[in-house]
């Protein structure tokens, strides 16, 4: 097979999914065959059997894999998850990391069992630096880096990055994002560099530089840098709607010159792995898709590293599962990522080379492969990890002076200036200065998702050694100046300031839980604009810090305040952001304003990059910021949205006591008669259940559920939450979503019979019993209690059809207290799945 040949893919998608290898780039790699290496792999492969090879050709998750297995199993790589770490470490150091790497290397390379000695590859998300190690130095997200407009820094944040991932033990990357977004409506937008393919083909040579080193020199992939990886291949920025891991419904000319625009220059970079996208292109899932991963990324690119999957996007290809894909890997996947299904994959692609469903000739290109990229990385010769001379200064190099020097500096070139009114910016910092805002002293919040837990929830600022606060940056300089800094997130100042610097944004997110129905900033929840006009109209002059994902309609902001700042998601060092607002201490302009906005800013809630790119004008163009040096006012702004704002936010059924917009609360009693309930107090006609309004934070926000035991009949009363559509939650049940809720329990035996379910029409639904899991909780404490979905799942429900996202179904004597239902990672206490269950 030649790129020059037609690929297509299956014919139900059509002639929309035909693909042309020859009308795109044509390109090779910049390092030429090293007949050593080549020979060193012809005669690995000759040595190892079938069960070697596909071991080889697997990825799994160190939260469902252990050292043991890699050795039983030689498997080829392992890889951290976002909440995935070394077991019994939620927030590991260097050090703790070293250990869990030297563990699996060690595993990889006994042949006690036999097999070969063949080094395990070791990967984690690094996408702003390493963000799953605490101290590390954190960068601003990629929305932020492109507005800097600077390749220099990209690859300076690069070396950084390698640095600190080398002195932890772990030599691979799953970065950078290669993505051109075009709606910021999708949850992974603040990933992409930028909606301007030229940019991130720019940028894309640049990072994967600083990462591997140069191609053809000593220091291309040594022992100060690691594996970059390109992702995700391809289309992922443009799915309909701003869809995580949706259908890309464009042309392949739309697909070539805007989404594919990163990954010629990424490969004459020389990067060693390309990540597939959870994504579609016209009906056809990428992980599936011969004609652009063979006949495109790999012929006609002339890519000659790993092809790996994403996060068991394999098992979304059509008839696949995530325990058995023989499609993907002829498709040309060289290795599936496989977190938790690792093992069941393992036996049914060994099953299929044997029976000839994948050929041997394709698992040995794709081995192939895998071992050439090991040899260039040196791990043959290299040794345990921790013997690596930056891990054995790793406190010298985590956090450093010199790499949070690089983050501050970026912080500062990537700051976006929208409005300066009367020239309020920069402040004299030797006035008295109010910081307020839930963002000015909350480090979690100005790094964003993928910060140490994969959605960077559950943190607080001690979490983050060595990073710097927004506030703690102004006062530091402040002081410094003789000037006085005052901390009041509400805006209750002891003293009139005579300048206000209010911080506020968007929480933290990842992936598909931050995608959005619309571009309106917190929909309903008007908190952050009445603090910027309740400082205004007291006199005093407000700057607005914006820290943010995406561009979002925010005129009503932008008019409320003085003037204002996209700060983005700047990472661990918040000072930088007092480099540019604050005046130096001789009172002339330290740092002037860099940034230029990498997207358009939307002119209404409904406008998307796509709509723009179309003669719909933006608010703020692509390229805008303003500048101290050049000035510029922006007027009064129209504060229409173009739609009708509503509070409704996705995975949240049942919020402070009352069930979600257009969601019903119905009662079944334990003779099977049901009936929705419409207020509280209520209960069911045969007095099995019964609810009552309750205070928790406020009045009646929360609801008091009491069973007692002795309804009609034999059957079970439930509360179930009834949703006014079929809601689609696969996506989420796969990235190990919980379904959290904030509850107290007040009476529950340890013979509880409670039961909590999700239901997805007649006859179909899941039940986990967990009555004796909950009798083991304090009494009267309020906690967050999480149920994994996928057990759910296991217990029969389809979760790509969930009418009943939450049901509680008990036949005996109990009371517990709710008030808050939703989907969400973090949980005070998680619970266990008991295995397949059925109707309670």
């Amino acid at each position: 097979m030649t790129g020059a040949l037609l690929l297509t893919v299956p014919a139900v998608a059509g002639d929309a999914a035909t693909v042309h290898p020859e009308q795109w780039p044509k390109g090779s790699s910049p390092l030429p065959p090293d007949p050593a290496i080549e020979s060193r792999v012809h005669a690995l492969l000759a040595k190892m059997s079938v069960e070697e090879k596909v071991g080889q050709m697997i990825q799994a998750d160190i939260k469902y894999v252990t050292p043991d297995d890699v050795r039983e199993y030689r498997l080829g790589s392992v890889l951290a998850g976002g909440n995935s770490k070394p077991p019994g470490q939620p927030f590991p150091v260097a050090t703790q990391w070293q250990a869990l790497s030297d563990a699996f290397y060690r595993a990889s390379m006994d042949t006690s069992r036999g097999g070969q000695a063949i080094p395990v590859l070791f990967g984690i998300d690094a996408v702003h630096g390493h963000n799953n190690l605490v101290g590390s130095t954190l960068f601003p997200q990629n929305v932020g880096l492109g507005a800097t407009r600077d390749p220099q820094l990209l690859h300076e944040i690069g070396e950084v990055t390698a640095q600190e991932l080398r002195a932890s033990g772990i030599s691979w990357t799953f970065a950078p994002t290669l993505t051109v977004p075009q709606d910021g409506r999708w949850g992974r937008s603040y990933e992409g560099y930028s909606q301007d393919p030229a940019l991130v083909a720019q940028y894309a040579a640049a990072v994967i530089g600083g990462l591997e080193g140069k191609p053809g020199t000593p220091q291309f992939l040594d022992a100060g840098h690691v594996i970059a990886t390109a992702k995700h291949f391809l289309g992922d920025g443009g799915t309909h709607d701003g869809k995580d891991q949706g259908d890309a419904r464009i042309s392949e000319a739309t697909l070539r010159d805007i989404h594919g625009a990163g990954y010629p220059p990424a490969i004459k970079a020389g990067v060693q792995v390309v990540m597939v996208s959870f994504s579609s292109w016209n009906g056809v899932k990428m992980a599936g898709n011969t004609g652009l991963i063979t006949g495109v990324l790999k012929e006609r690119m002339g890519f000659d590293g790993i092809v790996l999957g994403d996060w068991n996007a394999h098992g979304q290809v059509p008839g696949c599962t995530n325990e058995s894909c023989a499609a993907a890997y002829n498709a040309g996947l060289d290795m599936l990522e496989a977190p938790d299904s690792w093992k069941g994959l393992y036996t049914n692609t060994l099953a299929q080379v044997k029976a000839g469903v994948i050929p041997m000739s394709r698992v040995d290109d794709a081995v192939t492969r895998i071992l050439r990229v090991k040899l260039r990385l040196g791990m043959f010769e290299a040794g345990l990890p921790s013997a690596n001379a930056l891990a054995t200064k790793s406190a010298e190099v985590v956090g450093s002076p010199a790499h949070r020097e690089v983050a501050r500096r970026a912080v500062r070139e990537s700051l976006v200036l929208l409005k300066n009114a009367k020239g309020v910016l920069p402040i004299d910092p030797r006035k008295h200065i109010l910081v307020a805002g839930d963002g000015a002293d909350n480090i979690s919040k100005q790094n964003g998702g993928w910060t140490l837990t994969w959605q960077g929830t559950g943190l607080t600022n001690a979490n983050f050694p060595g990073a710097t606060s927004i506030w703690a940056g102004l006062r530091k300089q402040i002081e410094a100046a003789g000037g006085r800094a005052e901390l009041a997130v509400e805006g209750d100042y002891k003293q009139k300031p005579d300048a206000a610097i209010v911080v506020f944004g968007e929480d933290p997110y990842a992936e598909f839980q931050g995608d959005l129905p619309n571009l309106a900033y917190r929909p309903g929840n008007d908190h952050d604009l009445e603090l910027l006009r309740k400082l205004r109209a007291q006199g005093i002059p407000v700057v607005a810090v914006f820290l943010t994902g995406r561009p979002l309609w925010m005129n009503r902001e932008i008019n409320a305040a003085d003037a204002f700042v996209v700060a983005w998601l700047p990472g661990s060092e918040g000072e930088g952001i007092a480099d540019v607002l604050l005046r130096g201490r001789d009172g002339k302009v330290a740092h002037d304003f860099h940034g230029k906005l990498a997207y358009a800013w939307p002119r209404n809630a409904l406008q998307v990059p796509a709509a723009i790119a179309k003669g719909d004008h933006p608010q703020f163009p692509y390229g805008f910021g303003l500048t101290y040096a050049a000035g510029g006012v922006t007027a009064p702004l129209p504060e229409d949205p173009g739609l009708v704002l509503s509070s409704a936010q996705a995975g949240v059924y049942f919020t402070r006591g009352k069930p979600a917009q257009d969601f019903v609360v119905r009662l079944t009693g334990a003779n099977g008669a049901g009936a929705t309930m419409a207020a509280a107090p209520a209960a069911t006609a045969d007095g099995s259940l019964r609810v009552s309004a309750l205070d928790y934070k406020a009045q009646e926000d929360a609801r008091s559920l009491s069973w007692n035991g002795k309804g009609e009949g034999e059957g079970a009363a439930s509360v179930a939450l009834v949703a006014p559509a079929p809601l689609d939650v696969d996506r989420e049940t796969n990235g190990d979503v919980l379904l959290v809720t904030t509850l107290k329990v007040d009476t529950v035996s340890p013979a509880d019979t409670s039961s909590i379910g999700i239901g997805c029409g007649t006859g179909c639904d899941g039940w986990v019993p967990v009555g004796p899991q909950l009798s083991a909780l304090p009494k009267g404490q309020w906690l967050r209690v999480g149920i994994p979905l996928k057990c759910f799942r296991a217990a029969g429900a389809n979760m790509s059809k969930v009418d009943r996202p939450f049901e509680w179904s008990s036949r005996s004597v109990g009371q517990v207290a709710i008030t808050d239902v939703s989907l969400g990672t973090v949980a005070d206490r998680t619970l266990t799945c008991p295995g397949h269950g059925g109707t309670p």
